[in-house]
């Protein structure tokens, strides 16, 4: 049996860490590797994170070789593997974005700072908390000893919400569409790309543009409806994406780690050496392959004049908040 393999998880006792926790333990995010499983969340959710810990051991799951909750930052991060920054400062009503942003920039320089120090120097970290790319940035510029390429931020849920959108306007099955991509920031400017996809269809592959047979559409309420799901998920249900996004991470992860088997994935990763002309030193979604751990940008991605002025406006609002976060942290 290969040696366990040490995760640990922030916001543990939120409502994606809930779903997530569980696929980490029962082995689909890592296979059948032994997962040692660390829960990090503040003080007030002690008392819940031992519930989830009864809960786990509860479940039985052969993959769980080990449980701990803890609401020191230091001993969660000591040693880990792989991180999943769940935790973050959300938005609340009245408040602006750039508070948001402030009070973010806080927590993942702290994060960041105590995994170049305790982490290994392997690890790999994905953020999840909201403004994703951005926090991800600051982790990443305050852990210098850690490789760039190995802090990301999540946007396969914004690729699984294309994807699913494809499918069902080409009545298919989600499996059978492939190399729908997200470019840039996970917010409101980032920007679907179904046109390089593919389709198989009757037994034969197709491009997902001829598949759906409507441009009209994939130029308008296709992109604006992955732009906005987050939005209608909360407002239908009254709580913010759960299921999906621990789906999404579990599926980021697994990739990251095993491979991708020649499938593009986006990740939104150090836009550093890009081919697509994106300011570098940003964290930025592009399609990526994975492979023995490490991912590598697609290229030679056909970019047509309407692709390329929504690559350029998802980067300025990057390039936006990364100025901000600088600033703010005395980068």
């Amino acid at each position: 049996m290969s040696s366990p393999i040490k995760v640990v998880v922030t916001g543990a006792a939120g409502q994606i860490s809930y779903s997530l926790l569980a696929l980490i333990a029962k082995g689909d995010v890592f296979g059948n590797r032994p997962v040692d499983l660390v829960m990090l969340d503040l003080g007030f959710a002690e008392e819940a994170m031992k519930g989830v810990c009864m809960e786990l051991q509860d479940c039985a799951f052969p993959s769980l070789n080990s449980v701990k909750a803890t609401c020191d930052q230091t001993e969660a991060f000591t040693d880990i593997d792989v991180a999943v920054l769940v935790g973050a400062f959300p938005r609340r009503p009245g408040m602006e974005r750039k508070d948001m942003l402030a009070k973010n920039c806080e927590i993942f320089r702290d994060q960041g700072k105590l995994i170049d120090t305790v982490s290994k120097k392997t690890v790999k970290v994905l953020v999840v908390g909201n403004p994703a790319n951005t926090n991800a940035l600051i982790a990443m510029s305050c852990a210098p000893s850690i490789p760039r390429s190995s802090f990301a931020a999540l946007t396969r849920l914004d690729q699984n919400r294309a994807t699913g959108q494809i499918a069902a306007k080409a009545g298919v099955a989600a499996d059978k569409v492939k190399n729908v991509c997200i470019w840039g920031n996970h917010s409101a400017t980032q920007y679907p790309d179904a046109w390089n996809g593919q389709i198989e269809k009757d037994g034969k592959v197709i491009s997902a543009v001829a598949g759906v047979d409507n441009d009209e559409w994939l130029k308008t309420e296709f992109i604006e409806t992955v732009q906005k799901r987050g939005a209608a998920v909360l407002a239908a249900r009254k709580n913010s994406s759960a299921m999906s996004a621990a789906k999404a991470i579990g599926d980021h992860l697994r990739d990251w780690v095993c491979g991708s088997s020649g499938r593009w994935v986006s990740m939104a990763v150090c836009s550093d050496g890009n081919k697509y002309n994106i300011p570098e030193g940003l964290i930025y979604s592009f399609p990526c392959t994975t492979e023995n751990g490490t991912w590598s940008i697609v290229e030679g991605v056909k970019i047509s004049d309407f692709s390329r002025a929504k690559l350029e406006a998802t980067a300025a609002e990057l390039q936006e908040e990364s100025a901000f976060a600088k600033d703010f942290l005395k980068l």
